[in-house]
């Protein structure tokens, strides 16, 4: 183990952060990527209003509609991506986290650059990135790349510390496997989840149990990230469902 005192925190709390990880060139140079795909949108693509989550346009013919929230596929986008994707920093940090003779990459899950843009951003509520992925055990971990500063003002992350530990009744979540707020129990749950505010560069690794949320972006400028989904090579997608559709890519 290469850092104990962040392999700690990981399991303490579901997920940690590593600081700096990106130099302000390599930003500049990913953010040009996204800039080309995004003016004009390069499908595949998803938008604000395909999710309907709260604050998103009604349809894509409504306003705001064509407003992009997610870039699909990123590592078969750009070499830039795959590049981030292999980061040794970050490889090795999920080698510590994930022991295994392999650290695989999911092209299923994730492999995408996040938007909130200014004006039609969505709320993303209470939720756990396992709830729809299928693998042998829930043992997955998200890696967020900041590729600017992540405030409350402009969506940033929350998370609730510990939750990856927990077990929860069918009955805490909703039909869309989101925590409901409107029973007590959650309620004191929500009052324990702590802000996740990132500088530029910085990498945010997190437990695919951890329950996490996301606010709407306020400001005028639109704040972007990358996000994988990393597991090791004994745990396997199982056959058949989404989260085998296609071949995880060794990492390192």
């Amino acid at each position: 183990m290469k850092d104990k005192a962040f392999c700690d925190l990981f399991d303490r709390d579901g997920f940690a952060v590593l600081k700096s990880v990106l130099s302000s060139d390599r930003l500049s140079e990913l953010r040009a990527v996204i800039d080309e795909s995004i003016n004009p949108p390069l499908a595949p693509i998803e938008f604000e209003a395909d999710v309907a989550y709260p604050g998103s346009p009604e349809s894509q013919l409504a306003d705001g509609g064509q407003t992009p929230r997610r870039l699909l596929h990123a590592y078969g986008r750009d070499a830039q991506f795959r590049a981030l994707a292999k980061d040794p920093e970050i490889v090795n940090a999920l080698r510590d986290l994930l022991p295994s003779d392999g650290v695989f990459v999911s092209q299923n899950h994730h492999n995408c650059v996040m938007t909130k843009m200014p004006g039609f951003s969505s709320e993303t509520q209470w939720h756990q990135d396992i709830r729809y992925w299928r693998f042998d055990k829930p043992e997955l971990i998200s890696v967020w790349v900041a590729l600017g500063d992540e405030r409350i003002a402009n969506g940033s992350l929350r998370m609730i510390p510990g939750s990856h530990r927990m077990a929860f009744d069918p009955g805490r979540l909703d039909a869309k496997l989101f925590l409901r707020q409107d029973l007590a129990e959650n309620t004191a749950l929500l009052e324990t989840a702590v802000d996740c505010e990132l500088e530029a560069g910085d990498v945010l690794l997190f437990h695919c149990r951890t329950f996490h949320a996301a606010g709407r972006n306020t400001t005028d400028e639109p704040k972007l990230a990358c996000v994988f989904t990393y597991h090791n090579a004994e745990n396997r997608p199982i056959p058949g469902t989404r989260s085998a559709r296609f071949p995880s890519i060794e990492v390192g």
